[in-house]
């Protein structure tokens, strides 16, 4: 008998178990590895995101079964299995317990990587003794179970989306992932919260989004905030409650740029169109927030929009840096020429004088253009 890994996220998890429990399902590419799966071989179920083990399946055979199990995808390389052991995630074993006693986590130097070992299923376990402590330690979970919280965005995320993309005359489906805001890439295995910044770099940053979503509800656009971000408070105002705040961003994209497009932190909406999109970064990664601009202009490469990186001016070598990165510069479309970068301070004096002079009405959006600085070499002088 051999064990074999059997990754899950907490949607397909629970889709499985709604399922009945009796079929997993693996993609098409790992087709031969499937057919390697042995009657009576043991399926070690993973549940990424939260990082928790919450199953052990028995192999029965090949499944013909071709029913539509998962929202995200079909899985077609199917085994029906019997359920040993299915534990909630919260109540399933953290990663953590495995430290130090298998060969994929042999320390604090594998956190989050785990040597490769959980890039994709199904995969041998290729030392036998990893598997039976994972076994007891499930079997141990289920006798005597204990709620651990998990992140409930984790816990849902899905992190794969299928889009399209031009490759020469033809229009080719193909699938994206597109990571949570300041995802965890840690190996801590406990309830996932995000760390809070020094007060007041958390209150600039929450500042800086509520002059932009005020400036952009006086210049009579809509205006959207990160959805983590709603409930940030800044002047006694809740962000996610502020004039022109629309609860849903427009539908005309595919689902993989709405997902991409929900998580910078503030939008300017008319209509169906997204007339500006800022990225404002105070200690977080400036990294972090190019990427999402960059999968959007990727996902969407006729979208006609305005982008600003919105940084301390001690940030500024750093924002170059990086948006001249060979990964944004060697583009069709170099985020340098569509990315501009705009200072706190300078913002702050602008908007200034824009409600000093009761501006903001006349004003077009493209004044952010004569503000911004763009690291492209043709801009500068």
């Amino acid at each position: 008998m051999n064990y074999w890994l059997d990754l899950f996220t907490g949607t397909t998890w629970g889709e499985f178990q709604k399922a009945g429990g009796r079929v997993s399902g693996f993609r098409a590419r790992m087709s031969t590895t499937v057919r390697k799966i042995q009657p009576r071989d043991m399926l070690l179920c993973y549940l990424t995101g939260v990082k928790r083990w919450v199953g052990a399946l028995r192999v029965i055979g090949p499944s013909h079964d071709q029913s539509g199990i998962w929202s995200i995808a079909e899985f077609p390389e199917r085994l029906e299995v019997e359920t040993i052991i299915a534990l909630s995630p919260e109540q399933g074993v953290p990663m953590a317990e495995l430290e130090g006693k298998v060969v994929f986590y042999r320390g604090p130097e594998d956190a989050g990587k785990f040597r490769a070992f959980l890039r994709g299923s199904p995969r041998l376990f290729k030392r036998p003794q990893d598997a039976e402590l994972i076994m007891r330690l499930l079997r141990d979970a289920e006798q005597n179970p204990v709620d651990r919280p998990v992140d409930p965005r984790k816990l849902a995320r899905k992190p794969l989306f299928f889009t399209q993309e031009r490759r020469g005359r033809k229009i080719v489906e193909t699938i994206v992932s597109v990571p949570d805001s300041e995802a965890d890439e840690s190996g801590s295995d406990t309830m996932i919260v995000e760390p809070e910044p020094p007060e007041q770099s958390a209150t600039k940053h929450t500042e800086i989004q509520y002059h932009l979503l005020s400036l952009g509800a006086e210049m009579g656009f809509d205006v959207w905030v990160a959805r983590n971000d709603r409930n940030r408070t800044c002047n006694g105002k809740t962000l996610g409650d502020m004039p022109l705040m629309v609860a849903e961003i427009p539908t005309q994209f595919n689902e993989a740029t709405n997902r991409t497009i929900e998580l910078i932190d503030v939008l300017w909406i008319q209509g169906n169109s997204i007339v500006a999109a800022f990225e404002v970064e105070s200690t977080t990664s400036i990294y972090s927030g190019l990427l999402r601009m960059s999968d959007l202009l990727v996902l969407q490469p006729n979208l006609e929009i305005n982008l600003f990186l919105v940084a301390p001016e001690d940030r500024r070598a750093k924002a170059e840096q990086e948006i001249l990165r060979p990964t944004f510069k060697l583009r069709a479309k170099p985020l340098s020429k569509a990315c501009g970068f705009i200072g706190f301070s300078d913002l702050i004096k602008r908007l200034e004088a824009i409600r000093n002079l009761n501006l903001a009405r006349s004003l077009k959006p493209d004044f952010l253009q004569g503000m911004a600085e763009y690291f492209d070499e043709e801009n500068k002088t």
